[in-house]
């Protein structure tokens, strides 16, 4: 993925972001929790053996998510 970031960051004015595998897998998991994935499941697909891994390392939450939660429990 390095490689190829380079070859497009000499090309375009707008540079391509260091974006590794590993920032893939943050992406993943916290979309998945985002989206309502049981955490006992997400934390077996990520292979974590604790699931605070999953769900403190792992899993990035923002404003966002926090006010469209409260949206859910108030119109509940």
């Amino acid at each position: 993925m390095q490689h190829i970031r380079e070859k497009y960051n000499k090309i375009y004015k707008v540079q391509m972001p260091d974006v590794t595998p590993h920032v893939c897998r943050h992406t993943f998991c916290s979309n998945m929790a985002n989206s309502g994935m049981n955490p006992k499941t997400l934390q077996y697909i990520m292979g974590h053996s604790d699931i605070g891994v999953t769900l403190n390392t792992y899993t990035h939450i923002g404003y966002e998510d926090a006010s469209r939660e409260m949206k859910k429990v108030s119109n509940a």
